[in-house]
C-alpha cells in the first residue's frame, strides 16, 4: 500500500481541480483480471449483478494500488453490445450496479486512506462502426445508424450520471463517429439534467467528459482511418477534460502519437496502454517493471497528465505506476495543455486528416487567392451548380460522382462542398449515401466536408455521416431567432463549424449597413448566449451578382469587401467565406471573363480578411496575367 494516513486529510476537489493539481493515476484492465478468478467467456458487465463480490474485490485491489480514478465495469453496458446476450432489458440494472460497486470501493479508500477516488463511467465503442460498411459489396451501407447508436449510449449515460459519476470516459475509440454519437448523447443528458434543475442548475456537481482513442497499428490512425490530430479536432467541440490513447499498443508504441496529440490538444492528455502486444497465445507479457520502464519517457518528456493500464494490466502494474508517480520530485512540472482553440487564430477542421489554417487578417499583405491560408472549397459536388453532378446522382452513378470529388482534391480543394438540393431528389437519402460512399475513399475523405443544404434536416443527416469536423452551409436568422438558436445548438452538439448567411427576418443583406448589423446580432447570439467558439463561425456576407445593368447592383462587390473588413475588425475569431460564382453570374458562358472577375475580386477581398471561398480550385488564374485593360474594366 503506497498511501498512508499522512494523506488522511486530503482536501476534497472536483475531478478538474485534481487534474490541475497533480499527475493522475487510472486503474488497469478489468477483463484480464476477471480471468484470474477462473471466469472465462463470461459477459463481464453482467458480473456486476451476478458476482458483485468479484468486481468489488478487483476494484478494492486497484484502490489499494493507489489509483486516483476508478472506471466502472460498464464497457459494454449498452443495448448494442448486450443484444447478443439478450440482456437489453437489464441495461439500467447493470450500470447502476457497477457504479455502486465502484463508489463502495472509493468510499473505502476515503475511510482507509483519507484519499479521494473519482468514479469514471466507462463507455466502450461497441462492435459496430458508423464510418465503415460491413458489406464489401455495398460501401454505402451501415449496420447501425447514428440515431440508433446515440439512443443506446443515451440510455447508458443517463443512468451513469444519475448514479453520480464524476466523468464519462468514452474509450477505446476506433471510429470517431461512434464517439461523436456518445458525445451527442452526453450533451443531451446534461441539457436535460440542467433543465430539470432549473434555477439551481449552477449548483449541480460538474460531470466531465473524457475521450481515449485506439491507434490500430503503426500508421498512427484509428481503424476508421483518422490520424490522432484529426481525432483531436473532431471531438474538441465537447471541451473535454482530457483526450488520450489506450489499447492497441504497448507503452513504448504510444510515444510518437502522444507527442503528436499533445501538440494540438487544448486539454489534458491520458494514456493507458496494454501490457505490451499480445503474444501467440493472446496473453500480454510486459511485467509491472517493464511497463514502468517504458512509461518513464511519458513523465520525462511531460507527455501526459494521467496514466493507467488497459489489456493485460493488473493491480500490480498500477501499483508500480503509483510508485513511479510518488517518486517524482516535489518541483516536477507537469504537462500543461495547449492553448484553447478559442484563443487561437487557427481554423481547425478534419476529415481523415486535419486542416489547420491561420486566419487571413486584414492588411496582412495577401494578394492572391493562392495565399497559403486561404481555404478553397470545391464547388462541383453540388446538384444545383453542376448539371453533370446532378445527372450522375439522378442516374445513381456514384462512382463517377466520386471522381468529381476526387478531381477537386487533386486540383487543390481544401474542403469538398456537397449539396443534394433538387426537387426530384430525396436530398436526405442522397446526402447520406454519398457521404457514406465518400468515407470509403481515403483519397477524398482525407479532407473535410462542407455539408450544404437549405433544409436543416439534410444538414443534420449529413453531420451524422461524417466522423471528422465539417462545415455546415448554412444557417441564418431568416426564420427568426428561435430557429437560428436551435440549429446552432444542434451543429455545436454534432461538432461542426458553421457558415452564417447574412439574412434576417427582413430578408437578405445587400448593403454594407445591413450586413454589419446582422453579423453583429448573430455573433452576440452564438458567442454570448450559446457559447459557440468564434473560430467555428464563418460569415458569408452574400457575394451578389454585379454588372447586371441595374444601378443598384453596382456597389454589391465593394459593399461586400467593406463588410468583410468591419467583421474582421469587430467580431474577433471568425472567418469570412463566399460563393464566388454568384459574382459573375451575369456573364454565363464567358468562362475566361468570369475567372478574371473572380481572381480580381479575391485580389481585393483577401487583404481585407476574406479567408475562404466556394469555388472551382482549378479555374483561378494568376492576377498578374490578366490584361491591364480588363483588370481596370472589372474594377471600374
Amino acid at each position: 500500500m503506497h498511501y498512508t494516513v499522512v494523506r488522511a486529510m486530503e482536501k476534497k476537489m472536483t475531478l478538474r481541480e485534481a487534474f490541475e493539481s497533480k499527475m493522475m493515476l487510472l486503474d488497469g484492465g478489468m477483463g484480464s483480471v476477471i480471468q484470474t478468478y477462473g471466469i472465462k467467456g463470461a459477459n463481464n458487465d453482467m458480473l456486476s449483478i451476478e458476482k458483485p463480490d468479484i468486481i468489488l474485490d478487483i476494484q478494492r485491489r486497484y484502490v489499494d494500488a493507489g489509483v486516483d480514478c476508478l472506471t466502472t465495469n460498464t464497457f459494454s453496458s449498452q443495448r448494442v453490445s448486450q443484444h447478443e446476450y439478450h440482456q437489453e432489458h437489464r441495461i439500467a440494472e447493470m450500470n447502476r450496479a457497477a457504479v455502486k460497486i465502484a463508489k463502495q470501493a472509493a468510499a473505502e479508500a476515503m475511510e482507509k486512506y483519507g484519499r479521494q477516488v473519482y468514479i469514471l463511467g466507462d463507455v466502450g465503442p461497441t462492435s459496430k462502426m458508423l464510418s465503415m460498411s460491413e458489406d464489401v459489396n455495398d460501401p454505402a451501407s451501415r449496420s447501425i445508424t447514428f440515431d440508433e447508436l446515440e439512443d443506446a449510449y443515451l440510455e447508458q449515460i443517463q443512468v451513469l450520471i444519475e448514479e453520480d459519476v464524476d466523468a464519462i470516459l468514452i474509450e477505446t475509440i476506433f471510429d470517431t463517429l461512434n464517439a461523436k454519437a456518445a458525445a451527442s448523447a452526453f450533451t443531451k443528458v446534461m441539457e436535460k439534467r440542467a433543465a430539470k434543475a432549473g434555477d439551481k442548475a449552477a449548483d449541480l456537481k460538474p460531470v466531465e467528459v473524457m475521450f481515449s482513442m485506439t491507434v490500430s497499428d503503426a500508421s498512427g490512425r484509428t481503424l476508421s482511418g483518422q490520424t490522432v490530430e484529426a481525432f483531436a479536432v473532431s471531438v474538441m467541440h465537447m471541451h473535454p477534460l482530457s483526450i488520450g490513447l489506450n489499447c492497441g499498443l504497448g507503452a513504448d508504441g504510444m510515444v510518437p502519437y502522444l507527442r503528436r496529440m499533445g501538440k494540438v490538444a487544448p486539454c489534458y492528455i491520458s494514456c493507458h496502454p496494454n501490457a505490451g502486444l499480445p503474444n501467440q497465445f493472446g496473453g500480454y507479457d510486459d511485467t509491472p517493471e517493464d511497463m514502468v520502464r517504458l512509461m518513464g519517457v511519458y513523465l520525462d518528456d511531460k507527455l501526459v497528465n494521467m496514466i493507467g493500464g488497459c489489456c493485460g494490466t493488473t493491480p500490480e502494474h498500477i501499483a508500480a505506476m503509483r510508485k513511479m508517480l510518488d517518486a517524482l520530485p516535489a518541483d516536477y512540472e507537469r504537462r500543461k495543455p495547449a492553448p484553447k482553440y478559442a484563443t487561437s487564430p487557427l481554423l481547425r477542421l478534419a476529415g481523415l486528416e486535419p486542416l489547420f489554417k491561420e486566419q487571413v487578417r486584414p492588411s496582412n499583405g495577401a494578394d492572391s487567392c493562392n495565399a497559403e491560408d486561404f481555404v478553397k472549397v470545391g464547388e462541383r459536388c453540388n446538384v444545383a451548380g453542376s448539371k453533370k453532378f446532378l445527372r450522375l446522382i439522378n442516374e445513381k452513378n456514384y462512382e463517377e460522382a466520386l471522381d468529381i470529388a476526387r478531381k477537386q482534391v487533386e486540383d487543390g480543394a481544401d474542403v469538398i462542398d456537397v449539396n443534394m438540393d433538387d426537387g426530384l431528389l430525396d436530398a436526405t437519402a442522397e446526402m447520406q449515401t454519398f457521404l457514406n460512399l465518400l468515407a470509403s475513399d481515403p483519397a477524398i475523405s482525407r479532407v473535410p466536408i462542407m455539408v450544404d443544404s437549405s433544409r436543416f434536416e439534410v444538414i443534420e443527416a449529413g453531420l451524422k455521416c461524417a466522423q471528422g469536423k465539417c462545415i455546415v452551409n448554412s444557417i441564418s436568422l431568416k426564420m427568426g431567432e428561435q430557429a437560428f438558436i436551435e440549429h446552432a445548438r444542434t451543429i455545436k452538439r454534432l461538432g461542426g463549424a458553421v457558415i452564417v448567411m447574412l439574412f434576417d427576418e427582413e430578408g437578405q443583406a445587400t448593403n454594407y449597413e445591413r450586413r454589419v448589423q446582422i453579423a453583429a446580432r448573430a455573433y452576440d447570439i452564438m458567442v454570448k448566449k450559446l457559447g459557440f467558439d468564434p473560430s467555428d463561425i464563418i460569415y458569408d456576407p452574400n457575394v451578389l451578382t454585379v454588372a447586371t445593368g441595374m444601378a443598384e447592383h453596382n456597389a454589391y462587390a465593394i459593399d461586400f469587401i467593406r463588410a468583410v473588413r468591419w467583421i474582421m475588425d469587430n467580431l474577433p475569431g471568425v472567418r469570412i467565406s463566399g460563393g464566388l460564382s454568384n459574382l459573375s453570374f451575369a456573364f454565363r458562358g464567358n468562362n475566361y471573363l468570369r475567372e478574371a472577375m473572380h481572381t480580381t475580386f479575391l485580389h481585393y477581398a483577401i487583404p481585407n480578411g476574406m479567408g475562404m471561398a466556394i469555388m472551382n480550385p482549378s479555374a483561378i488564374i494568376e492576377y498578374k496575367t490578366i490584361p491591364l485593360e480588363l483588370r481596370m474594366a472589372i474594377t471600374a
